[in-house]
């Protein structure tokens, strides 16, 4: 999935008309909001950018491992779909690989290619899932989010303190007790 092409003179016209409803734009702290705010909304959103070809770049190694990999607090910065704040955590993914194992890094580039697209956490949990599973070829991949929203936090009910935590279990991590036991004790 691909975002639509929008040009920067666009997005600035765009932020420019939000300003203008409530502020001068012409005053001297706003005057280069517009642009500043498109160039910066570009960069939350550039995981439409990307696919996860590009990310993953081959970085996938033979390996006779099949005990359980985990990667847990990869930090991740979403933006959601309903009312365009952010909400920020951290995920943590496990998987038991099949003759190949992901890069380190990748792990954490695929969380970033679709936390940077607008979205609500659920999703996110199980896109990422997914592509993992995808990847790399194993059945059996763990993945959970746990994460604070501001559009919970800033407006609404107000609630600073609340978290919502969610998971994808995918294959044994779902189907066997013991392996979602171990996913959830490697994080302890």
């Amino acid at each position: 999935m691909v975002a639509p092409n929008t040009d920067d003179e666009t997005l600035r016209q765009c932020y420019a008309a939000i300003i203008s409803a409530f502020d001068d734009i012409e005053r001297p702290g706003l005057r280069d909001t517009p642009r500043r705010a498109a160039e910066a909304m570009r960069f939350l959103l550039r995981g439409y950018q990307q696919t996860l070809d590009e990310v993953v770049n081959e970085a996938l190694f033979p390996s006779e491992s099949n005990e359980m990999i985990v990667v847990q607090d990869i930090e991740l910065y979403s933006l959601c779909e309903h009312h365009l704040l952010p909400f920020i955590g951290k995920c943590h993914v496990g998987y038991i690989p099949r003759d190949k194992v992901l890069g380190l890094s990748k792990v954490a580039r695929i969380v970033d290619m679709y936390a940077r697209r607008l979205q609500i956490q659920e999703d996110l949990t199980l896109q990422i899932a997914n592509a993992i599973r995808t990847v790399t070829g194993a059945k059996d991949v763990g993945v959970i989010i746990e994460a604070q929203h501001l559009c919970m936090m800033m407006r609404g009910v107000e609630k600073q303190n609340s978290k919502m935590k969610t998971s994808s279990m995918l294959g044994l991590f779902r189907s066997n007790p013991s392996t979602r036991a171990e996913f959830l004790e490697l994080l302890c």
